[in-house]
């Protein structure tokens, strides 16, 4: 079962992750998921349970899932 953070971790990641930020996909455990390591997108929103929801270069909108998937900044 997943444990979900803190609000002060989501207010974390929400100023860490602000809309518009480009992320790198470094690795996503959901075995169905078509997205691999190294897939970029944009960040939309992150929800009251801190997952990021991103607008994929691959058309996917899947959310990257707080202490399951990484994703990293992309800088510049």
């Amino acid at each position: 079962m997943n444990k979900f953070p803190s609000r002060e971790t989501v207010v974390h990641l929400r100023s860490q992750y602000p809309r518009g930020t480009r992320v790198q996909l470094v690795r996503m455990n959901d075995p169905f998921s078509n997205l691999k390591s190294g897939d970029k997108g944009t960040v939309q929103f992150i929800d009251d349970i801190g997952t990021i929801f991103c607008n994929w270069d691959n058309g996917s909108t899947l959310g990257v899932v707080y202490d399951e998937d990484v994703v990293k900044i992309i800088k510049g």
